[in-house]
């Protein structure tokens, strides 16, 4: 079944603040139980009872007890499927959800259905050894309907940069390839360490990251995007607590950033709504905008992968090139709109 295309990651992430990551679950897996026990009972030959078990602690401090040995993963979160190909575990992938636009081999893997509303009898059907969620997209409802189901489920919830190495270590370790996480995790590091060392000194870039063009949405300090903006030699013009606050373009064009930063799919920015941009009220007052300080960025922005370290390099060499004059062949996935 040919799957949707995918939405910004961020647009999956914006319901989920802090305190309502994980929702508890509701009396609606009553009624989901039957159908998901029978999917249980039609799957193919059972496997051999696992011999032996063990017990791991997820990402927000549960106690999981899964086989010695996982063979076969369900991946209910995009950013993790991408973590499970960049450790070269694909071949345990049983399962994905739709919007799993990255790396473009998974696109074969069977879909349970949307990150947000997954088929419980589907995932269940597909027999895993471990399921993975995300605080980010996931919610608690569907990991609690799994686990009384029997799944084991981990959790991941990254919300920094060094978080997010940290996790690729955690995950590494669960699948049983401690190894390869930590030279993934080690190389991503060094990478970001090598961007620190070039910014060293270097006054951040006053942006503009636009969220959600209508209404204007843009990031305060304390989201995982502004720790990524950060990591680039950038910060945010609004300093506020909400993570997600609205803004006027009447505020925007009294605080004139240096750079105005979107991203590709979110956004649906390209040349042509750049232009737009130039002739639109408001946003033609903003020097930015007028002088070409447009820049598009990589969806990786949004999502705690290894791809994030990727983004954070274009977007560093593009808001600071004098930083990273003598270092060749730029990363691709981003271009200013001028």
């Amino acid at each position: 079944m040919a799957r949707r295309a995918p939405p910004s990651f961020l647009g999956l992430f914006l319901p989920f603040h802090a305190e309502n990551r994980f929702a508890w679950p509701s009396a609606a897996f009553i009624a989901l139980a039957p159908l998901i026990l029978a999917a249980l009972a039609a799957a193919s030959q059972p496997r051999a009872v696992q011999s032996a078990a063990r017990v791991v602690t997820d990402e927000i401090g549960r106690r999981v007890v899964v086989p010695a040995e996982i063979r076969r993963v369900v991946s209910l979160a995009p950013n993790v499927t991408e973590t499970l190909y960049a450790l070269g575990v694909e071949a345990k992938i049983a399962g994905i959800t739709d919007f799993t636009d990255l790396p473009a081999g998974a696109a074969p893997k069977p879909s349970v259905g949307e990150p947000l509303e997954p088929s419980l009898e589907r995932i269940a059907a597909l027999r895993p050894d471990l399921v993975f969620v995300a605080g980010t997209i996931n919610r608690r409802e569907t990991m609690e309907s799994l686990s009384r189901l029997g799944i084991p489920v981990y959790a991941t919830d990254p919300h920094t940069a060094r978080e997010t190495l940290a996790s690729i270590r955690d995950i590494a370790a669960v699948l049983g390839v401690a190894d390869a996480g930590e030279e993934l995790a080690a190389r991503l590091e060094a990478r970001l360490d090598a961007v620190r060392a070039r910014l060293a000194g270097v006054a951040p870039k006053r942006v503009l990251f636009v969220v959600w063009e209508d209404p204007l949405i843009t990031t305060g300090p304390g989201t995982f995007i502004a720790d990524a903006l950060r990591w680039a030699g950038a910060v945010s013009v609004v300093n506020v607590a909400e993570d997600w606050p609205r803004i006027s373009l009447e505020e925007v064009v009294r605080q004139q950033p240096d750079d105005v930063i979107l991203t590709a799919t979110h956004t649906g920015a390209s040349p042509e709504f750049a232009r737009t941009l130039e002739k639109r009220p408001g946003w033609r007052d903003l020097d930015a905008v007028r002088e070409g300080r447009v820049l598009v960025v990589s969806d990786a922005i949004n999502r705690p992968s290894p791809a994030l370290v990727d983004v954070i390099e274009q977007l560093a060499r593009e808001l600071h090139p004098a930083a990273f004059a003598s270092v060749q062949s730029p990363p691709k996935g981003g271009r200013w709109l001028r």
